[in-house]
């Protein structure tokens, strides 16, 4: 097994957060990280997807859990490898916590960390910057 994980803080809402995120076929207007990527139907548990990353393989993902303005995953597969990933909104008193963590499981899981782990994790933390950075100018003062 391997995974990642990354926190970030943010005066936006949950609700704004949410909004962003459940817009799959628009990740690319605020993920620099995201070519094109679209959702098969609602956002919700079963349904699938496909994300195609900026100079990687595009992948179809299907969505795994999903608890509205809290969390929700996506799982896609790599042969003998699945991967998770999960994010996790939480209020506080410093502001709205997310979390969003990457797990790859399985026989292969060794290799593909050590293949595209590091891709992974710059894309993650980068599309991370990018939503607070979209959903901060959408705060009304």
């Amino acid at each position: 097994m391997w995974a990642m994980e990354v926190n970030r803080r943010t005066s936006a809402t949950k609700e704004q957060i949410w909004n962003h995120w459940s817009d799959v076929d628009n990740w690319n207007t605020w993920d620099s990280t995201v070519e094109y990527s679209e959702l098969y139907g609602d956002f919700r548990e079963g349904t699938k997807g496909m994300n195609k990353p900026i100079g990687a393989p595009k992948y179809e993902f299907i969505i795994t859990n999903c608890k509205t303005f809290e969390s929700f995953t996506n799982r896609s597969y790599l042969p003998l490898c699945k991967v998770d990933f999960t994010v996790t909104l939480v209020e506080t008193h410093n502001g709205l916590l997310i979390t969003q963590r990457v797990e790859m499981t399985g026989f292969l899981s060794f290799f593909f960390s050590k293949v595209i782990g590091n891709k992974i994790g710059k894309g993650v933390y980068k599309g991370l910057e990018d939503l607070i950075e979209s959903a901060e100018k959408h705060i009304i003062k």
